[in-house]
């Protein structure tokens, strides 16, 4: 026995030692009851069973190192929504003035649950299903609706990336061949796709050749075989990286996450180099400092915190799992946070440099049509050359000479201007001209490539980050289904990945035919906003209020060798869970303000138009919020009226071959004796058991666990006398 133990103290020392059964356990040695008097279940060695379990808690895949660790939870946090959500949601809420909730929010919200999430992962080993089976078994049903998230997000989430890839290979021209309407043959005359010209170059290409869209969800329009591929090359990437696990994907995360960086500062560089561009960032941060007692802002702005980092998925708990013990995860939930938050900095000053350059050349374009219409107008005398001031060249119109022609103009025809049909041509209302998420990035970025040199080497470039971006995003989403099932069901990795990413193909099929898109945006605003939401709140209520904040905090400390700041203890304890019920609840009310509908593009008007939801695509909306809920009452229910096992051997001794694995860590103080000896702590015998023999299997000794087979925590052997108990 070891020197330092309290039983070896009490041997060298006439003071009196309190020996608890963690101590006793802790200095026990190992033994291998099923080949020993121990086994008395008349359960046979099954040494490839043995074998199997001693290879899951001892060799479970690690991280080659703290490098690929982190890379690899950016990656996952940092995703698309960087590049086309924060950007748009700072031009629409106020600007510079944005970022103040922003930050303030990701500090007490997105910090502290994403710390949460990663310190539970390492402390417990394993996905989100096995931890919070462990932490409250009866909330267990957390794990399971994270995965279906997962599965509803990877869904739609493959879908972009599919798009990325046409795109990507579409690059490999010039010019691009989103730069110029397709010309169509009339009879013997050759005319302009007359779509095309009533929208725009980049738009029609987007919606028509790439999508080949509907007019509305109702129009089927069979599958489109080009995004058909794309989606099956997107699927294949993501399974080649998951197929060999975290080994594979983490070298993967090398690139797909360091990549996407060097494009960005490729971008800001060549960006500011634009005519324009500073117009676009100093409209960017130019602060609306009123939109800040905007509570629509608010919400915004902790629901793009929320998203950003991952949180609810089951991604962060995945990686984690696979981290030492020791390792500091409150310098990783810390770094991670705030790498997440300057690249969406990053991301937004590239976008808005080069829409400012855009917005430039549009507003030039505009300037010159409006101009040809006033020259149209003078020669057929329906305007007066008087009207015109004398420095007024219109072979060299500025728009600063434009806007005050223009200004004349109104003035004096004020009664007949609206006839004229002349725009005001201000840069101000280019802009303003805020676009989001396949808007930004397939039709006004594409636009603003066409005009730079070297076009096709820059569209190339960027559509290989958002490749990178999603490929990193979604390997963590993924990790989200594959390392809980694998951790709780044993399935085979290779057999699951392949399974899942086959079954995601078929069901994403959806998302592939005429009228695809609208599905996409259907999951994209409802399949995981409201369920996640309530995922969350119920990890928090979980570890603070079920588990015990000073519990965990304990816990971290033993575990990361410092204890944590107080902070944290108040943000988990009570202002996260309220700040996320307000986000809740803003969510439904929401939802029930503004009826679901979407934006489709109507082919005969060459525009976008808001429809509402028909009633069985209703139907499909109040499923999705359902499905991904459902296993939070439904494991509640059977956990609570004792339907299905637990599954959290919260006090299970388990002796294997060579070690002895324990977990004691529910024991209360006055739980412990009961733990081995009784059920009520007054039948507890006197701390030194006098030397037992085991009587066998139908004793009623004193040292049975419990007198069920199975019984509260499922152990289906007695503990007798071993020579280390003999004292």
């Amino acid at each position: 026995m070891p020197k330092n133990s309290k039983v070896t103290q009490r041997e060298h020392s006439s003071e009196h030692v309190t020996e608890s059964v963690a101590d006793l356990l802790a200095h026990q040695e190992p033994v291998d009851y099923k080949r020993s008097v121990l086994n008395v279940t008349g359960e046979t060695w099954d040494k490839q069973k043995e074998g199997d379990e001693d290879l899951d808690a001892e060799n479970r895949p690690a991280w080659n190192s703290k490098l690929q660790y982190i890379l690899a939870q950016i990656g996952y946090s940092v995703g698309l929504g960087n590049v086309w959500r924060f950007p748009y949601l700072c031009q629409k809420n106020g600007g510079g003035a944005y970022l103040v909730p922003y930050l303030v929010l990701l500090i007490i919200i997105g910090l502290p649950l994403f710390f949460l999430e990663l310190a539970v992962g390492q402390r417990i080993r394993r996905g989100s299903i096995g931890v919070w089976n462990y932490i409250c078994p009866r909330l267990g049903g957390i794990g399971y609706a994270s995965c279906l998230v997962c599965f509803f997000v990877g869904l739609y989430y493959n879908v972009i990336i599919g798009w990325s890839i046409f795109y990507f290979f579409k690059s490999f021209q010039y010019p691009l061949p989103w730069s110029e309407c397709p010309i169509v043959k009339n009879g013997s005359v050759a005319v302009v796709e007359t779509e095309c010209e009533r929208s725009s170059a980049t738009t029609y290409f987007w919606y028509r050749e790439t999508l080949d869209i509907s007019n509305s969800i109702s129009e089927s329009g069979g599958l489109n075989w080009k995004m058909t591929l794309c989606l099956l090359v997107a699927w294949s990437l993501v399974g080649l990286a998951m197929i060999k696990g975290i080994q594979s994907s983490g070298k993967v995360m090398y690139f797909s996450s360091l990549f996407p960086y060097l494009v960005l500062v490729c971008f800001l560089v060549r960006g500011l180099l634009l005519r324009g561009a500073v117009d676009g960032i100093m409209h960017m941060f130019t602060p609306k400092l009123d939109k800040m007692l905007d509570p629509q802002v608010w919400r915004e702005a902790a629901t793009q915190v929320f998203f950003a980092l991952g949180l609810g998925f089951g991604g962060v708990i995945a990686f984690s799992s696979y981290n030492k013990q020791d390792n500091n995860c409150h310098f990783d939930a810390t770094l991670v946070s705030f790498i997440n938050f300057f690249t969406s900095v990053l991301a937004t000053l590239v976008v808005f440099a080069v829409l400012g350059f855009k917005a430039n050349i549009m507003n030039e374009k505009c300037v010159v049509e409006n101009a040809e219409k006033i020259l149209g107008y003078l020669n057929t005398n329906v305007l007066s050359r008087d009207l015109i001031p004398p420095h007024v060249n219109f072979s060299h119109l500025t728009a600063k000479d434009y806007n005050e022609m223009y200004r004349v103009i109104m003035t004096v025809k004020e009664g007949h201007f609206k006839e004229l049909g002349l725009d005001a041509c201000l840069l101000e209302d280019e802009l303003n001209k805020s676009v989001q998420g396949t808007g930004l990035a397939f039709i006004a970025f594409t636009e603003a490539m066409t005009h730079f040199p070297a076009s096709p080497f820059w569209s190339v470039m960027f559509f290989l980050m958002l490749i990178n971006l999603g490929l990193g995003s979604m390997i963590g989403t993924m990790s989200g289904i594959t390392t809980p099932i694998i951790d709780t069901f044993k399935v085979r990795k290779e057999v699951f990945t392949v399974g899942c990413c086959i079954f995601a193909f078929v069901v994403g099929l959806i998302f592939v035919q005429r009228s695809g898109n609208y599905f996409v945006t259907m999951f994209d605003d409802y399949s995981a906003t409201l369920p996640l939401t309530v995922v969350v709140i119920l990890e928090n209520i979980a570890v603070a209020w079920i588990y015990g904040t000073k519990k965990f905090m304990q816990e971290l400390t033993e575990m990361l060798g410092f204890r944590p700041y107080q902070f944290y203890y108040y943000t988990w304890k009570y202002v996260s869970p309220i700040c996320m019920a307000v986000l809740m609840t803003a969510s439904i009310i929401q939802l029930g303000v503004s009826p679901p509908g979407y934006s489709a593009w109507i082919r005969e008007e060459a525009a976008e138009k808001f429809l509402f939801y028909p009633t069985w695509a209703m139907a499909i909306l109040i499923s999705l919020i359902i499905l991904a809920s459902l296993p939070l009452p439904l494991v509640f229910i059977l956990r609570q009226f004792h339907l299905v096992s637990d599954g959290s051997n919260a006090l299970s001794v388990t002796y294997k071959k060579g070690r002895m694995m324990k977990d004691i860590s529910n024991l209360e103080d006055n739980d412990e004796t009961r733990f081995i000896l009784s059920k009520v702590p007054s039948e507890t015998p006197s701390p030194m058991p006098t030397h037992r023999s085991y009587l066998g299997p139908g004793s009623n000794s004193p040292m049975e666990m419990s007198s069920a087979p199975n019984g509260r925590y499922g152990s289906g052997y007695l503990l007798a006398s071993t020579p280390e108990s003999e004292l």
